[in-house]
């Protein structure tokens, strides 16, 4: 079972006013839930733990996009730190798909995945799914059974956040970085309608804010 940092349901978080928030968005968030060191620290960890359980084989990492690319990339900084500075090294080479679910702050049942046609070339490989929350786990289901008939030699999955929500369908990622309330979150390139993505830390949204940016 996948350890985690748990943020609890009552966290208190921490105050805007004790971290560089950009001023365009000082308006639209509650509180900040995730300092950026400690989403850099989580990650590297993550990085050590990815490495010793799959560090015997080449990996592709396969990032789903737009919310996953900041937490990719840093992850990939760490494992990239890990090849250069250990004994056990690894081949690493990377892909991107874009999964999209939501709707304003909704996530649907349709599942739209695109850039699948290139999964086939994931045939025999070892694949490192990078995403940034899982929610229900239905689009994490959607992209594994999609995935698995392309046929890959090990397929894991590693998530930034995974949300405590009574809409989940059990699904569990092999890594987790934190698991969060189910509130709406944003920053750290998580989005409200593509906003939000220049936020350093990981936020909580306010009411008035969805409105604001509402499509």
């Amino acid at each position: 079972m996948a350890s985690y940092l748990q943020i609890a349901d009552d966290e208190k978080g921490h105050k805007l006013d004790l971290f560089c928030v950009p001023r365009h968005y000082e308006k639209d968030l509650d509180k900040v839930i995730i300092p950026h060191g400690l989403i850099m620290d989580r990650t590297e960890r993550l990085a050590r733990d990815i490495i010793r359980d799959m560090g015997g084989h080449h990996i592709v990492a396969l990032c789903v996009l737009k919310g996953g690319y900041k937490f990719f990339a840093d992850l990939l900084d760490y494992i990239k730190a890990l090849n250069q500075n250990s004994d056990k090294s690894v081949p690493l080479t990377v892909d991107f798909i874009r999964v999209k679910s939501y709707c304003n702050d909704k996530s649907t049942n349709n599942v739209k995945v695109i850039g699948g046609d290139e999964l086939s070339n994931l045939a025999g490989k070892n694949v490192l799914i990078v995403e940034d929350i899982v929610e229900t786990g239905r689009t994490m289901q959607t992209l594994l059974s999609l995935l698995s008939g392309c046929h890959p030699k090990m397929v894991k999955v590693v998530s930034l956040l995974v949300k405590r929500t009574p809409r989940s369908s059990g699904y569990r990622p092999d890594y987790i970085g934190f698991e969060v309330p189910d509130a709406f979150l944003v920053g750290y390139a998580l989005d409200y309608n593509e906003y939000f993505r220049d936020l350093s830390h990981i936020c909580i949204l306010n009411d008035q804010a969805k409105e604001k940016y509402r499509v």
